[in-house]
């Protein structure tokens, strides 16, 4: 499928791979001796696995060479430098990706922006990223750090500037003080937890709209329920298919994770199927308003 028919607005690709990385303590990782671990981390250091490194960088490749173009990653992740390995294992040109990284915590609290962004770049091999947001509004810092971020655009660093975790009211206080509005929003979404007014606000503000844990892990209140086997069979589409695809036609963009070549090759084949109106209005009465991740206005941002 050709590229620009994947692009919502004409800016940013449909779907999204967020390949993540898995992380552990010293301690967790101790008792998980012997499992199959990405990564461990021992005071704040990581420490990889080489034949799991492998199979991470050659699962993130594949996902590229399938045809996913939005990479959605972040500093808190690690340092960039597997995601680099995976871009050039790929063979996919760095001007066909939009390639995201996210502000950690951590440099938010440390006033460590631009050290970390530039050690990001710097492993991945390329000299900009498409979309930079920070990962959390962190109380008290936040709005110093968009300040931060918008310099990187100044320096040509970054071509677009977004959030992730955003109620209204920290919009809001960023558009009290920004010279760039905030382009792209990423937050929790998915049938258990439509957010609908706050997808409204941001569609209202010129944002796009990202949903990160789109298919609610997999949650049995929502992976049970008989509408979704009915759809199954209506549409020839597995469960996951059907969701993803309520979320494009509701304007919003999937961000999946998957380092399974078969799941990352099913995941991307909902562009040939069309869910009618009934059946989104009914995969839109699912929702419970049940939030599964932080709340932004709750949570210890220590932690995350």
């Amino acid at each position: 499928m050709d590229l620009n028919e994947l692009l919502l607005n004409g800016s940013i690709p449909q779907i999204g791979f967020g390949p993540g990385i898995m992380g552990y303590s010293a301690k967790m990782a101790k008792k998980r001796k012997g499992l199959s671990l990405f990564i461990y981390k021992v005071h704040n250091k990581l420490y990889y696995n080489s034949k799991q490194k492998n199979e991470y960088v050659s699962s993130v490749a594949n996902a590229f060479r399938i045809g996913y173009r939005l990479l959605d990653y972040s500093s808190a992740y690690g340092d960039g430098h597997l995601i680099g390995e995976a871009i050039r294992k790929s063979g996919v040109k760095r001007d066909e990706l939009f390639i995201t990284t996210r502000v950690s915590n951590r440099a938010q609290r440390e006033h460590r922006v631009r050290e970390e962004f530039m050690k990001c770049i710097h492993n991945m091999g390329v000299d900009h990223v498409d979309l930079l947001q920070f990962h959390w509004p962190v109380t008290g810092l936040y709005l110093d750090i968009w300040k931060e971020m918008e310099e990187l655009k100044d320096e040509g660093l970054v071509k677009h500037l977004g959030v992730a975790n955003c109620h209204q009211h920290h919009l809001e206080e960023i558009f009290k003080i920004c010279k760039y509005r905030p382009e792209v929003g990423q937050f929790e979404i998915h049938p258990l937890f439509t957010q609908k007014a706050l997808i409204e606000y941001y569609k209202q503000q010129g944002i796009v709209v990202e949903a990160y844990t789109p298919i609610a892990r997999y949650d049995d209140r929502l992976v049970r329920l008989p509408l979704l086997k009915r759809l199954e069979k209506k549409y020839n589409k597995n469960f996951v298919q059907i969701i993803l695809r309520w979320h494009v036609q509701n304007g919003v963009v999937p961000l999946v994770r998957s380092l399974t070549p078969s799941h990352q090759l099913s995941n991307f084949q909902i562009f040939d199927f069309v869910l009618d109106e009934e059946d989104m209005q009914a995969i839109d009465a699912i929702n419970i308003n049940s939030r599964l991740r932080y709340d932004p206005d709750n949570c210890d941002f220590s932690i995350l």
